[in-house]
């Protein structure tokens, strides 16, 4: 399955951006960035099997057990994509909202678009880790 962040905004040359392929090079999964303008752009086509999740404020707290069995699940089902989306600093309108498969959380705070993609991309490698028994993750 292909984890596919697509984010509205330039990471550029930056510590996050450093953070941000530190842990996407980890992942053996197939993985694939694409960035969007503030405004305008449009997203890729979405595969016929594929979810829709958007980091959002309203959006489901999960723990990364959790959060790796939702993607295991998917992949189990034959999902071909997950494509995880990073609005602009306005977020999402509620139709966005409407046409996602999931709404997901890091916590009530607001976050940076930056380190919401640098923190997406570990609990990407965190996943791929949990559902393959790898140590990484240590829970409790």
């Amino acid at each position: 399955m292909l984890l596919h962040i697509v984010a509205r905004g330039r990471i550029g040359r930056s510590p996050e951006a450093e953070l941000v392929d530190r842990y996407l090079k980890r992942i053996v999964w197939p993985t694939r960035v694409s960035e969007l303008p503030d405004r305008g752009g449009r997203e890729p086509d979405r595969p016929a099997q594929g979810r829709r999740i958007l980091l959002d404020e309203k959006g489901e707290v999960l723990g990364s057990t959790a959060f790796a069995e939702r993607i295991g699940r998917w992949r189990d089902d034959g999902v071909r994509e997950a494509r995880f989306l990073i609005g602009a600093a306005d977020g999402f309108s509620d139709a966005e909202r409407g046409e996602a498969d999931m709404l997901l959380s890091f916590g009530r705070a607001t976050w940076p678009h930056l380190l919401a993609r640098a923190m997406l991309a570990e609990q990407l490698f965190r996943t791929t880790s949990i559902l393959a028994n790898h140590p990484y993750h240590r829970e409790g």
